[in-house]
């Protein structure tokens, strides 16, 4: 199993709870059969440093995850077409 660390940014014009419903929806992708979260983190409401998609701020979340490469590219194209996340960020976590 390999270890990676995924951040991604929700827009932050949403209500609340879909808000907490995206980030339960994106960590369900993870937890599987042969993958698992091991710490998620609401990192809150933040300032961009620029626009994108005309948001300037985001809520960002941070997980540490142990997953095999098809549930990361997985993971990666779902959230690439989900209109709620401005931006993500995958790396892989090595040598702990």
């Amino acid at each position: 199993m390999t270890k990676y660390e995924i951040m991604f940014i929700v827009k932050a014009t949403m209500e609340e709870d879909a808000i907490k419903k995206a980030s339960e929806d994106l960590q369900k992708l993870i937890n599987n059969k042969t993958s698992k979260v091991i710490d998620f983190k609401e990192m809150g409401r933040k300032k961009l440093a620029y626009p994108i998609k005309k948001e300037v701020s985001g809520y960002y979340f941070v997980m540490n995850v142990e997953a095999d490469r098809e549930t990361i590219a997985e993971f990666d194209r779902k959230v690439s077409i989900n209109e709620n996340i401005l931006r993500h960020l995958i790396i892989k976590v090595e040598g702990e």
